[in-house]
């Protein structure tokens, strides 16, 4: 009886993922700290245009019971087939907030709902939450640096004419905080000013300042400058700003058709193996895997790729269509025979988390995808960067001229990143000087990583302070404004 009163009484957060589980599994980490450190209640409204995943119902069935799921339905049948993700993405949260109005009816009849909690690009919900009193957030799953490019976009808009591109621009753009970047390694969606996705990012860059607060994944001796920056109120309505990672998927099952590479694994020397992953979204064309493979090859050292079939353009692109082909049918003859023992191809999917903690793995060949970038930091374990999509330049900018995590191939006058290339960075990080150097800052970095989120850090602190706010607003009347 006691406990269901306790129940009862806790505040409750609400919080709305975009699609896609690159958004969802960090504000799921995020929900577990909420939960079992703050004793909040958390329910998911998740916006959909079609039945759960496998991959969504497993994770969310996973979770606590003080952590409930709903899908928000949508149908996104008139959107043209060309539309970007951002376009897509923006469009069906949107359409999900008829639902999102019905389903908090329900909820503040019976609880007290302290936030809405939304993703980069959830911000239309903000009108949601307005109408029930109920304070708005933002959780940015992504970089300081990109969401410092984010607040600062409008003025960007601004002061380039509209007939110029970021790309085409001589002089690298100066974000707040952060190390110049040049226009052509901003996020994909920026890169046209004509096309709808940039309409749709502007329009959510401004109305983040309606947000109350934003929560980022990120923390200051990995992003320092960045945050130092967001953190400073030098301006009018800019939202506070709380850094409360490394936020990474813990505690993850491998699935039985791939615990054979958590077993090769522990037969290899300790630090001798690259893992080389490109994310779930991220393919490569046939050229580039080919590349890669022979570049894996002629380096010599010990590799675990996660090997897919490649795309069909020229370039990997977001959401990438994968042929449903095996993907060994399009490995260079005699490759698996030549490779055998030192290198192990595991088909789509592997254990990542469980892979990144492995005593062997000495390496990660990564897409710059933001989860991946912070579970190799908690890890400790040093990057080769070959980022493909959205805002994977800038993290490769971050993590190559800033604080110097990773290695990075340099790519052809056709874009393709050759063998010998690729052979020369494999084996500069996995024994070089250069792979030391980058190594030695890694370990510093896993450390900090662990002192922000001890009992004293600034990440729990920062995540305590935001509790300490919404439990405040606990007696706040959640009613309908007509």
């Amino acid at each position: 009886m006691e406990q269901t009163l306790q129940a009862q009484a806790a505040p409750h957060i609400v919080l709305l993922p975009s699609p896609g589980m690159g958004h969802l599994i960090p504000l799921i980490e995020f929900a577990k700290r909420l939960v079992h450190r703050h004793h909040f209640l958390v329910t998911f409204f998740i916006p959909s245009d079609g039945p759960p995943s496998e991959a969504q119902k497993s994770t969310l069935e996973s979770l606590p019971s003080s952590i409930n799921s709903v899908f928000l339905p949508v149908s996104l049948n008139d959107v043209a087939e060309d539309a970007r993700a951002e376009t897509v993405i923006s469009l069906t949260v949107l359409r999900s907030l008829p639902c999102l109005r019905q389903e908090l009816t329900s909820l503040v009849a019976k609880a007290t709902v302290a936030a809405l909690v939304v993703d980069l690009f959830g911000t239309d919900a903000f009108d949601v939450a307005q109408e029930f009193n109920i304070s708005p957030y933002i959780f940015y799953p992504s970089t300081a640096m990109c969401l410092s490019l984010f607040l600062h976009l409008e003025k960007l808009d601004q002061m380039v004419p509209r007939d110029c591109e970021y790309r085409d621009m001589s002089e690298p753009v100066q974000i707040p905080g952060c190390i110049p970047v040049h226009g052509r390694y901003l996020l994909d969606p920026v890169q046209d000013r004509k096309n709808e996705a940039y309409r749709w990012v502007l329009h959510h860059a401004k109305r983040y300042k309606l947000a109350e607060g934003i929560i980022v994944n990120s923390f200051t001796d990995l992003e320092g400058g960045a945050l130092k920056a967001l953190q400073h109120q030098d301006e009018p309505g800019k939202p506070p700003v709380y850094p409360v990672g490394p936020l990474v998927k813990t505690g993850s099952t491998a699935e039985s058709k791939n615990e054979g590479c958590l077993k090769w694994l522990d037969d290899q020397p300790l630090g001798s193996v690259l893992f080389v992953s490109f994310g779930s979204g991220g393919t490569l064309s046939c050229e580039q895997l080919n590349e890669l493979a022979l570049g894996l090859e002629m380096s010599e050292q010990r590799f675990l790729w996660v090997v897919r079939s490649p795309n069909n353009a020229a370039n990997s692109t977001f959401f990438s269509v994968n042929s449903h082909k095996d993907p060994y049918d399009f490995l260079p003859k005699g490759f698996l025979d030549r490779t055998k023992g030192r290198g192990m191809l595991v088909p789509s999917w592997a254990p990542q988390a469980q892979v990144l903690s492995h005593g062997s793995t000495g390496g990660f060949l990564c897409h710059c995808g933001w989860n991946s970038v912070l579970e190799s930091v908690v890890n400790g374990v040093p990057l080769i960067a070959w980022p493909l999509y959205a805002e994977q330049k800038m993290n490769a900018v971050i993590l190559t001229e800033d604080v110097k995590l990773a290695l990075r191939p340099k790519a052809n006058e056709n874009g393709i990143v050759g063998r010998d290339e690729i052979a020369k960075v494999v084996k500069a990080l996995m024994e070089g000087e250069q792979g030391k150097e980058v190594r030695n800052k890694m370990k510093d970095l896993k450390d900090a990583a662990a002192a922000v989120l001890s009992e004293n850090g600034s990440s729990t602190k920062a995540l305590s302070q935001l509790a300490s706010k919404w439990n405040n607003n606990e007696g706040k009347p959640c009613s309908l404004q007509i």
